[in-house]
């Protein structure tokens, strides 16, 4: 049976790269985004032109270079320099200019802030686009390996554990270079002098950690990347990685704000929460968040910025036989706000002092305050065993977080159907990036580049699954007709700051020097808006 033939080598065709590039190539939208928008404006470093010398490569020509990569699984900078070359799908896009790696890496390594500002707009763009309802976001994140091993991240634990192995080997080799003194034997001797010596060597290192460790004030270093952390990744699994944050609307499962840090989640939410807020210029919205959020003042805070929260309640305490037993939890205590007591399971009130206490963290930002309730009727209560091991009775902490916090809990037991929507919503998406992509790790180096290439994942997810929801012929078409509006730049910012000041300053002037203070609050307030409108 014969076989199909191919086209000669030798064969002479006229056609043109236009000719190789299908309609709806994912390329022809990558070249219609960025050549619509202004990346000066964005916050991207811009190569100038020059009068002499050799020219420069324009900036949008990598950006091309790295959004196609990243939708390709490609972010080598060197694998990108011979994608240039030999790909096709890369000369039509960048019109047969072939950058060398060095200049394709410093872009992403000089570009973070533009990448993540970039995201952003991409963003706007969606929700002009009504691709975004900004009614319930689901939060979550997850964890990326660092460019740091676990041998070059250290904590005081690990370093008094080098420095006693240290004085140990010293005082062996000592003991040993005594006999062999005695012995006579040079050879050996000189062996343990130069063990010796690299062991002294060693201790200067480690000491110098340990100054550098205290002076940082926190409770671990990394010496690859100084940014990365050792954290927790599943069960007692412990990765030196950073924490990519992703907050994503329910409507198509788009990103709408992320963030990368370099803690665990507990103390996260509230900066996503509003980032996401905030980017995409909405008045309030449902965030659906699991437990490992769940923390009194970041709640507060969402409450403060008109956010609500529905964040999975962290399972009570086990009981124990010489315990609290379940009947006597906290859970099972009734507060009553106007007269700011507790009644418990017995009927009996415990009261406070109206004292606020002070407890700290092992963090400046980590401590709380709290009120303590107590009743005299513990004493002589028959079922005080079963409530607490303490002699003076059971006494309650009320923190300065506990509204916002049973609001929150309350929420979450009223709406199971809507929580569990949560891990249909994010987890896709990190198992999307993580497994399917293969970014699980990141080969920059310090938190802010890191946080630029997981801003262009981001992006790049967004760019990919919106593809998939309208088409490119349908996307190219929306995004040639939006009206990019870039955040005001440096001066511009301080100017309108100065200007809304100087008119609140006026207006409360105003209204103090005025006999009728009467409605102060409300005139201000009414004031205030009618300003910053105007602004």
């Amino acid at each position: 049976m014969q076989h199909i033939s191919g086209t000669s080598r030798q064969q002479l065709q006229i056609s043109s790269l236009e000719d190789k590039i299908a309609v709806d190539n994912p390329i022809r939208f990558i070249d219609a985004f960025v050549e619509h928008i202004s990346l000066e404006s964005v916050g991207f470093t811009v190569q100038t032109l020059k009068s002499e010398g050799r020219p420069s490569f324009d900036t949008k020509l990598f950006l091309k270079i790295y959004l196609y990569g990243y939708l390709n699984g490609l972010r080598s900078s060197r694998k990108l320099e011979k994608e240039c070359i030999r790909n096709i799908e890369l000369q039509w896009l960048l019109e047969d200019i072939r950058p060398n790696y060095h200049s394709i890496s410093d872009f992403r390594k000089d570009n973070p802030s533009g990448l993540k500002k970039l995201f952003k707009l991409f963003v706007s763009f969606l929700k002009n686009a009504d691709l975004i309802a900004g009614e319930t976001i689901a939060i979550d994140g997850t964890k990326s390996r660092a460019h740091n091993s676990k041998k070059a991240n250290f904590n005081q634990k690990k370093i008094d554990k080098h420095l006693a192995y240290i004085e140990e080997r010293t005082q062996e080799y000592l003991t040993e270079l005594e006999t062999n003194d005695v012995k006579d034997n040079t050879v050996t001797v000189t062996k343990i002098q130069e063990k010796i010596a690299r062991l002294k060597k060693n201790k200067i290192r480690y000491e110098l950690l340990e100054e550098k460790l205290k002076a940082s004030g926190e409770p671990q270093i990394s010496t690859t990347d100084q940014d990365a952390r050792a954290l927790l990744v599943q069960g007692v699994v412990v990765e030196v990685s950073y924490n990519i944050q992703a907050a994503v609307d329910n409507k198509h499962n788009l990103v709408v704000a992320t963030q990368t840090i370099n803690r665990n989640d507990r103390n996260a939410l509230a900066a996503i929460a509003i980032q996401a807020k905030e980017n995409l210029k909405i008045e309030t919205y449902t965030a659906l968040v699991d437990k490992g959020y769940h923390n009194g003042r970041e709640i507060t805070q969402c409450k403060d910025h008109n956010i609500t929260t529905i964040v999975a309640q962290p399972a009570q305490g086990k009981s124990n036989e010489n315990g609290t037993q379940p009947d006597y939890f906290v859970s099972k205590f009734v507060y009553n706000n106007d007269s700011d007591t507790y009644t418990c399971p017995q009927g009996k009130t415990l009261k406070t002092t109206g004292s606020w206490h002070k407890k700290t963290g092992r963090s400046e930002n980590s401590g709380y305050k709290f009120k303590k309730y107590r009743t005299p009727d513990c004493k002589e209560c028959p079922m005080k065993d079963l409530c607490t091991s303490r002699t003076g009775g059971r006494e309650i902490d009320r923190s300065e977080y506990a509204d916002a916090v049973e609001e929150n809990n309350k929420r979450y037991q009223e709406n199971p159907q809507l929580y569990r929507t949560r891990q249909e919503i994010n987890e896709h998406i990190f198992g999307t990036i993580k497994r399917q992509w293969g970014y699980n790790h990141t080969n920059l180096t310090g938190l802010e580049k890191v946080n630029g290439e997981h801003s262009l994942i981001m992006l790049v997810y967004n760019i990919k699954r919106t593809m998939n929801i309208l088409g490119v012929p349908d996307l190219i078409d929306k995004i040639q007709k939006w009206n990019a509006k870039y955040p005001p730049k440096g001066y511009a910012v301080m100017k309108t700051t100065f200007f809304k000041l100087l008119c609140e300053f006026k207006i409360i002037k105003h209204l103090f020097l005025t006999p009728k203070t009467n409605s102060l609050t409300s005139e201000f307030c009414a004031n205030r808006k009618g300003v910053i409108a105007l602004i």
